[in-house]
């Protein structure tokens, strides 16, 4: 698929759902993956690992070894397809769900500190262009428009800034706010809403009265499009026709809104409880449209995959988070450090309260102020 083929998938009508590989593995009549094979395969072998990944968090936190966490499984497609489509130097914020942006881009070993407890874990992020970690919903967005600003008035054509949030995110004011200046002063940003059809336990529906979230695009002056969240292929081009729009000073309008129509199978975070709010019949339905199987069949039917492929690549991502997990292990906690980044300069209260905690240490010792009784 070329560049102006790519560009008409951001011109169709907004409840015109882009999809481009179907759920046997076949693709649409007529398109060509702009990726190379070698690139595909990248990409499967990545997505497995987000879903390995994804189970020994939810495991190491439900062995006390982690804080709460939140579950990917099921976003695999949107999160690791969107991210295949970015340059190496574009800027990506996101929520705390797609945790294919740390994944993508090397894996850090520290991310895992982040869910540990420790904040080095997100500064570790921003070697590789990723801001931390944004936990109240939507905040990011303006910060993300404001960047975009920036790269704007430094004549940085080549940079964009890429947004990730979810649906949930749509009904904050931030996400209005931010989209609202995106357009108003063309920035090159691409903003991705996940749509997994649940803001922890308030469906879809009862988030917005309009048909799409791809359609809010319209009041702002830009493009919206909708694409199957559980379609890899289809993100991935549709990120890149949005990439490559957002790097073009003459284009009509640079951002652009991607709503991601996909599903997550667990839980909104380890400390939520979806069979209080939902059907294991609809989990299970979504289920049959999975985002790594589909890529798996058309890999293997193109001979890019088998079994002994398959293989290499689960044990290779069972070691690389093996050896994730084993340096976890090496941390350790320093009380003093949640002092260090709440403010550029610590106001008088919390210099008072560091002290305070560095005279109880200095006193009675970590040891005795752990203990249990």
């Amino acid at each position: 698929m070329d560049e102006s083929a790519r560009r008409t998938l951001l011109a169709r009508d907004y409840d015109d759902r882009v999809g481009l590989l179907a759920p046997d593995g076949h693709l649409r009549e007529g398109y060509e993956p702009t990726a190379s094979d070698t690139t595909l395969r990248d990409l499967y072998a990545d997505m497995k690992l987000g879903r390995h990944f994804d189970d020994r968090m939810v495991s190491l936190q439900r062995q006390g070894r982690m804080g709460t966490y939140s579950p990917m499984a099921g976003q695999e497609g949107s999160g690791f397809g969107s991210m295949y489509a970015l340059d190496e130097d574009d800027w990506v914020s996101y929520q705390y769900r797609e945790h294919a942006a740390p994944l993508v881009r090397g894996f850090p070993p520290e991310y895992l500190h982040y869910w540990a407890g420790h904040e080095s874990g997100n500064a570790a992020l921003a070697d590789d262009r990723i801001f931390p970690l944004n936990i109240c919903i939507a905040d990011h967005i303006p910060h993300v428009t404001g960047l975009g600003m920036a790269a704007k008035l430094q004549g940085n054509d080549d940079e964009v800034v890429v947004c990730h949030f979810g649906d949930g995110a749509t009904s904050e004011g931030d996400f209005h706010e931010g989209l609202n200046f995106a357009g108003v002063y063309d920035t090159p940003t691409v903003f991705i809403c996940h749509n997994n059809q649940w803001a922890i336990s308030v469906p879809r529906e009862e988030q917005t009265a309009a048909d799409t979230i791809a359609q809010k695009a319209e009041a702002y002056g830009f493009d919206g499009v909708q694409v199957d969240g559980m379609d890899p292929l289809a993100v991935y081009e549709v990120t890149l026709a949005a990439r490559e729009k957002a790097t073009d000073p003459d284009a009509q309008s640079r951002p652009t809104l991607i709503e991601t129509v996909e599903y997550r199978y667990g839980a909104h975070t380890t400390a939520d409880d979806p069979t209080a709010y939902r059907e294991d019949s609809e989990v299970d339905q979504w289920k049959r449209v999975d985002p790594i199987d589909r890529l798996e069949l058309y890999l293997r039917r193109q001979g890019v995959l088998d079994d002994d492929a398959v293989e290499a690549i689960e044990q290779a991502n069972e070691d690389r988070m093996a050896a994730a997990v084993d340096q976890l292990s090496e941390v350790e906690a320093d009380p003093d450090e949640m002092f260090a980044d709440a403010f550029a300069e610590p106001t008088p209260r919390m210099v008072d309260q560091r002290a305070y905690l560095r005279d109880l240490r200095e006193r009675h010792g970590d040891d005795r102020l752990t203990r249990d009784k």
